[in-house]
């Protein structure tokens, strides 16, 4: 199964300038735990309910923050065209729980999230990656 067929499509990208409240916000709106973030057509970071809780509420810092400040640059993606099966091994080795989907010009055309590799894929491909993303530590330790 391609990524494309798993996928969510309707993705909201916030704007660097935006603040943390406003992406506070839309993660209400859309039920979600991540905001891709994007500027001038380019997916520049990715802001999580983590990032708003370790890196500025716990660190002192108020809601006008701005996304900027607290985002994770290091943005890891996928292709809608790859293999989930793959992704989703790939989810696992970089422990992260969702993922950007970008189309072979790399514009964003949606997210691929833990949830679904679960409802696409077999147990064992979906235990696995559970079992490595939930693996204490790792690069994305917010300390």
């Amino acid at each position: 199964m391609r990524v494309s067929e798993a996928m969510t499509r309707e993705v909201r990208v916030a704007n660097p300038t935006q603040t943390i409240r406003d992406v506070a916000k839309i993660m209400a709106e859309i039920d979600a735990g991540a905001v891709p973030v994007g500027e001038n057509d380019r997916l520049v970071g990715m802001i999580t309910d983590r990032d708003i809780a370790i890196r500025a509420v716990a660190e002192g810092k108020g809601p006008d923050t701005p996304v900027r400040d607290i985002m994770s640059k290091d943005i890891k993606y996928c292709y809608d065209d790859e293999d989930l099966e793959h992704v989703a091994e790939n989810m696992g080795e970089l422990q992260v729980r969702r993922l950007p989907v970008v189309n072979r010009d790399k514009r964003l055309v949606g997210i691929v999230a833990l949830g679904d590799v679960a409802r696409h894929e077999d147990h064992h491909t979906t235990g696995e990656t559970t079992a490595e993303v939930s693996k204490p530590g790792g690069k994305h330790r917010q300390k």
